[in-house]
């Protein structure tokens, strides 16, 4: 394990059942709090966002923002945000996808991405890989290419990564922690 990995670990909480029993949640806040901390967080995945060559971070909501945003100034390239559908005002593209218990929809808004855009998606964790998926095929759909999915920490026992394979089409996957 690395000395960065080693820090952002020491400042993930763990918080069991949360948001229910059975759950063993992954608080990311006190690594937030750690200006030490999120400043080694946000280099290393700006360091990813130059090696891709992507041109824009998208931040998926919410955390995502908080990770993204950052991210995207320190690698001086712009920030998409996709949210939750209803979010956007004005005209959005947008993209369902299934949950273990129904479906849900994000959107972004079309005019920030164009077909000279590489983007590197952000997000805190991936888990089963649902909300990433949807936003790589709203990528493409504006238009712009997918450069790869940048996160803090991969939840490996859910299997995400082998769901996004297809999606990402040789696009790299990139966890700095996989727990």
């Amino acid at each position: 394990m690395t000395d960065i990995q080693e820090l952002l670990l020491s400042r993930i909480r763990d918080v069991a059942d949360y948001p229910e029993p059975g759950v063993m949640f992954k608080d990311i806040t006190p690594l937030l709090a750690d200006p030490a901390a999120f400043t080694a967080l946000t280099d290393a995945l700006a360091e990813i966002v130059v090696r891709t060559g992507a041109t824009k971070v998208v931040g998926l909501e919410a955390r995502g923002f908080i990770l993204g945003a950052p991210v995207a100034v320190r690698a001086g390239v712009g920030f998409i945000p996709v949210r939750k559908a209803g979010k956007l005002p004005g005209a959005t593209l947008s993209q369902t996808y299934d949950l273990e218990y129904g479906s849900a929809e994000i959107e972004v808004h079309a005019e920030d991405l164009s077909a000279q855009d590489r983007v590197l998606v952000v997000d805190d964790v991936l888990a089963t890989g649902g909300t990433a998926e949807a936003s790589l095929q709203l990528i493409r759909r504006a238009g712009a290419q997918v450069a790869g999915l940048a996160v803090l920490m991969e939840l490996g026992f859910l299997a995400g990564r082998a769901r996004l394979e297809p999606a990402l089409d040789g696009a790299p996957l990139e966890a700095l922690l996989v727990v």
